[in-house]
């Protein structure tokens, strides 16, 4: 691989400008702050922070960044446009803000498709190079870096070359660095971006980056395909947010760089970091964790098939196209009726159970599991209820940390008021009984509220488990009824996840299941013991 990141290639990462204007992203300056810090510790070389003057928020988040953030790799950039058209630079407010927000280097954006100057500026194609040429010497003047996007550039390209390319030569003549070519309706395809990108460089010398769309889905290819046409600047964001279909996902084109082109982009360690960061910054905004995404998803390196499980047992390179933890991920291997023994040996393994040479056991595990299956369990995504029921057919139901002995959800409805959701359960502990009665915003809720009483009193350091996901799904033509709820719940401890089933034909009877897997499977994971005797006794919580 080539030697460490310097300033000879650019990782520039725009989430919290141009990804922060994807649909359901609303990002507080607190949520910025956090993110930038992500991605400086992640190694990416340039992080834009936003708009200053454009909103209060991009405003208080540079001024706040300046003393809250002691950046280590990253530079941070503030993002404006070009003076306005008739206005002398020196008197154009957002440039003012531009030069206030005291940052190193500010990334311009400017015109370059000659019918975007005509009608959205509305200004004549000689004052927009003025309008280029004035800002990128005024800001490097005031000892500023400057990145020019030339918006539009591609398509612009393609009807009027000419203004284009004078639009690449006069940000570069103007003392630019860099200038980056935009695919900002995202219609590109790779040949051409290459095609372009290479005559680009040709006729103007400048160093040229890219800033590529997903509108065709081949945003990370477009942007991979600049670089071999040599752009040295490339601009992404995490998990590929951004307006409409997304833009360059970062996560992908730089474990690209790294790993199929060869070259260091970021500082030891920093890939290794990945899966982790992409997760990390999907919680922060608000949205589902990538699931299918390449290098990152949790599906990303999962065997489902058992004929691909074979193969993975014996060589997991067999169908992998590079070793999950290069990336902070790992390989997973999904039980369902589709899994054959190698499937099920290969994940009792990853669960802490060897299964090796007892083909009796793997064919009673995979039996069970197809038989709950056609109950409407689904395991693929419930690894702690598959883990117990391992364990239950391997070690016997004795290792049960508890036992629910009753419990009872009673749902209030009065004119006029908020229902009232009532759970009484009834815990057994060995000998020790506990009977708590809990109320809560919802039945589920509320059961976990009374379970996680009673299990605190028979367990005193069993840390406070939380319930962070809760699906429902209607399975129809399953069961006696002639549909059945599937639940998925998602727990937590603060520290770790995992995920349990549970299927009925109530939803809340589906909810029990799932929510009883959740805690037997906190309990024999937190190294949690039984304490004192515990009197059987009724709490009562208003």
């Amino acid at each position: 691989m080539n030697a460490v990141p310097d300033d000879s290639f650019h990782v520039f990462d725009t989430t919290l400008r141009d990804g922060a204007q994807s649909e359901g992203i609303n990002l507080t300056v607190n949520d910025k702050l956090a993110i930038a810090r992500l991605l400086d510790d992640f190694g990416v070389g340039f992080i834009e922070g936003g708009w200053p003057g454009a909103n209060p928020r991009d405003t208080e988040f540079f001024q706040r960044a300046r003393t809250e953030i002691d950046f280590r790799h990253a530079t941070l950039v503030a993002f404006g446009s070009t003076r306005r058209a008739g206005l002398r630079v020196e008197e154009d407010p957002q440039v003012a803000a531009l030069l206030a927000a005291g940052t190193d280097t500010v990334h311009l954006v400017a015109k370059s498709h000659d019918r975007h100057v005509t009608l959205a500026l509305r200004t004549s194609l000689e004052e927009n190079l003025r309008m280029v040429s004035d800002t990128v010497a005024h800001v490097r003047g005031h000892g500023k870096r400057v990145f020019l996007a030339c918006e539009h550039f591609f398509d612009g390209y393609a009807d009027n070359p000419e203004y284009a390319l004078d639009v690449v030569r006069t940000a570069h003549e103007a003392g630019a660095e860099v200038v980056v070519l935009c695919d900002t309706n995202g219609g590109m395809l790779p040949d051409r971006i290459h095609a372009v990108v290479s005559e680009v460089r040709g006729a103007t010398g400048a160093r040229l980056g890219v800033h590529t769309q997903d509108d065709t889905g081949c945003a990370v290819a477009n942007t991979l395909a600049a670089v071999d046409a040599g752009a040295t600047h490339v601009q992404c964001t995490a998990n590929g947010y951004g307006e409409r279909t997304g833009n360059a996902n970062l996560f992908q084109v730089v474990a690209a760089l790294e790993l199929k082109r060869d070259r260091r982009v970021l500082p030891e360690g920093g890939l290794a970091r990945m899966t982790r960061l992409a997760h990390r910054i999907a919680e922060i905004v608000d949205l589902a964790p990538p699931t299918h995404d390449p290098y990152v998803g949790t599906s990303a390196f999962a065997h489902k098939g058992g004929l691909h499980a074979a193969a993975v047992k014996v060589d997991p390179g067999l169908y992998q196209h590079i070793d999950p933890t290069l990336v902070g991920n790992g390989m997973r291997m999904l039980v369902s009726d589709m899994a054959g023994r190698a499937s099920i040996e290969l994940k009792a393994e990853q669960l802490g159970v060897s299964l090796a040479g007892d083909r009796e056991m793997s064919a009673r595990l995979i039996a069970r599991v197809k038989e709950r299956e056609l109950q409407g369990y689904a395991y693929e995504s419930a690894d702690a209820s598959l883990e117990l029921l391992i364990r239950e057919e391997t070690e016997g139901p004795g290792r049960r940390p508890f036992e629910a002995e009753y419990w009872r959800v009673v749902v209030e409805n009065r004119a006029g008021g908020r229902p009232v959701n009532e759970a009484i359960v009834e815990l057994r502990v060995g000998e020790r009984r506990t009977v708590t009665v809990a109320k809560a915003a919802s039945p589920v809720a509320t059961l976990q509220l009374a379970v996680q009483r009673g299990l605190g009193q028979a367990y005193p350091g069993l840390r406070e488990l939380r319930v962070v996901d809760h699906k429902v799904r209607t399975l129809d033509g399953v069961g006696s009824a002639g549909s059945v709820a599937r639940v998925l719940l998602t727990m937590t401890d603060g520290i770790k996840r995992w995920t349990t089933v549970g299927v009925a034909e109530d939803v809340v009877a589906a909810s029990w299941r799932a929510l009883d897997d959740a805690y037997v499977y906190g309990l024999l994971h937190s190294g949690a013991t039984a304490g004192v005797a515990v009197a059987k006794e009724a709490e009562a919580v208003h």
